[in-house]
């Protein structure tokens, strides 16, 4: 051990100042807008070894197989860093790593820049105890490329084992981290620092989570997500391609009614941009076959703003988001456009999301249960919506995500009256809610609602308020009086009704169409 502590501070000085160099040369990019949220914990297959894993190094160059972008450039190759983190500043394989740093990021002074930190801190591939592999899974466009850090030694405290998980996404360019399992070396590198993150070519600009900044923490079966927001400059249309031939006949009338509900008719579509501006060779039909296989962009001019229209062709045949539920079924909508049925409002397709409701439940463990040999869609309150799109799913008018008392990001495992039934399947469990109306006082109909939702009151009392909220908690509409609420307006997804009787609450939710 003393040869390797002496190797690294040797190393620091005379690479360390090339390693700076290379750095602060990069452009600064202009993509800075990053949110960090708390995803599912799963963990991904990859078994291909990287190659060039001494300690404190760079791996060789490995291709990514699709384009990247990450704080505003575009990448196709990554290099893995054997102390946890992926740069994309290209590197020759052994080249040095920093393992020493005690900054909180950001920070221009941060020894690692241009970088997506999976769990960065002093780790020691070269025993050979644990292993670092990757993969690339899925198929274009949406494939996901893979680092596993599977039980590496921390340095200096070999018995601390870390283990966690890199994605990469193709064409959402997000990014998720996933801690299987991570303890500290206190006695090493101030105390054992870590950190999760993104950080810029500069060092100024850099996203972490929730006290996993530089410090001292340990942490085990949880998942991170780095996302830009949604584009608002384009229109996403996904269709299924029936005979792999990559070519399909999208009707843009859906796209119409999507980028302009109020009045169809002022939004037109044209081949070029240029077209699109000066308003002129507009299409004549509103049926459109892209020319080119896999998709192609058109645009539209929407009452006088400019749309991209971006039109994919995917095979339905693949679960892309290894959810178990058939990529055809996830047009919710059934208007033909995968893209635009996204449940939970995250900006990413439920076709595309493992967690089609947000409530931070796979879908997966969600959809399906076997009760003799069948396999039989989820609902556990019955309301007529299926648990990997109801984001309350026992109907105690307490969030899926609200459920997880102990505050893991797990709903699954808190059972707080220890009958072998998650609380957020049970709703005899609603841990600090006032006293409710019995739901079956108020019943809504159509559910789902196209353009009205009504509110038949089967109770004594006057309805006096009804509060409509998006499933990231934002009153969306509200209306006074009434029993006949107008949702013609809202976009697609599932809706919390929040309806007041005199002193007491009822609270629903109902899907829009």
């Amino acid at each position: 051990m003393t040869n390797n502590y002496l190797l690294k501070n040797f190393t620091c000085k005379g690479a360390f100042l090339a390693f700076l160099f290379v750095f602060f040369t990069q452009a600064t990019s202009a993509q800075s807008d990053y949110s960090v949220s708390s995803i599912p914990f799963q963990v991904y297959a990859a078994t291909a070894s990287v190659q060039g894993t001494m300690d404190d190094t760079f791996s060789a160059p490995i291709p990514l197989t699709f384009d990247f972008r990450f704080f505003g450039a575009t990448y196709n190759q990554v290099n893995v860093s054997t102390n946890g983190y992926i740069s994309f500043t290209p590197y020759t394989e052994g080249y040095f790593s920093p393992w020493s740093f005690s900054q909180t990021i950001p920070d221009a002074s941060f020894p690692v820049k241009n970088a997506f930190l999976g769990c960065y801190h002093d780790l020691n591939n070269s025993n050979a105890q644990g292993t670092i592999t990757y993969a690339v899974l899925g198929a274009a466009p949406y494939r996901k490329f893979i680092v596993l850090f599977d039980n590496q030694s921390h340095f200096s405290c070999t018995e601390m084992k870390s283990s966690f998980q890199m994605i990469l996404y193709e064409t959402l360019n997000i990014m998720d981290v996933q801690i299987i399992d991570k303890n500290i070396c206190p006695t090493w590198n101030n105390g054992g620092a870590a950190v999760i993150g993104i950080v810029n070519d500069a060092g100024d600009i850099a996203f972490t989570p929730a006290e996993r900044n530089t410090g001292a923490w340990t942490a085990s079966l949880e998942g991170w997500r780095f996302q830009t927001p949604v584009a608002t400059d384009s229109y996403a249309f996904t269709k299924c391609d029936d005979d792999a031939d990559g070519l399909v006949s999208f009707n843009l009338q859906v796209a119409q009614n999507d980028l302009n509900g109020a009045d169809p008719s002022l939004v037109s579509f044209y081949l070029a941009e240029s077209d699109a501006i000066s308003q002129s060779n507009a299409l004549t039909s509103l049926t459109y076959t892209n020319t080119t296989a896999g998709g192609e962009t058109i645009y539209a001019n929407v009452n006088g703003a400019i749309k991209k229209i971006v039109l994919r062709v995917v095979d339905c045949g693949v679960d892309y988001d290894l959810d178990s539920v058939e990529t055809a079924s996830e047009d919710l909508n059934g208007d033909t456009n995968l893209a635009n049925d996204d449940t939970d409002a995250d900006g990413i397709a439920n076709f595309i999301d493992n967690d089609d409701d947000g409530d931070m439940v796979l879908t997966s463990v969600e959809y399906v249960f076997n009760r003799n040999a069948t396999l039989v869609i989820l609902d556990t309150d019955n309301d007529g919506i299926p648990n990997y799109i109801d984001n309350d799913d026992d109907g105690d008018g307490v969030l899926t995500i609200n459920e997880d008392y102990d505050n893991n990001h797990n709903p699954a495992d808190d059972d707080t009256n220890t009958n072998n039934i998650p609380d957020y399947l049970e709703s005899a469990v609603a841990l600090g809610l006032p006293s409710f109306a019995k739901p079956s006082e108020l019943v809504l109909y159509p559910n789902p609602a196209t353009t009205v939702l009504n509110i038949d009151n089967k109770s004594n009392e006057t309805i006096t308020n009804v509060a409509i909220y998006n499933v990231n908690g934002s009153l969306v509409k509200e209306a006074k009086g009434t029993s006949t609420v107008s949702v013609s307006e809202l976009q697609t997804g599932i809706y919390f009704v929040k309806i007041q009787l005199k002193d007491r609450v009822m609270n629903y939710k109902f899907i829009k169409k």
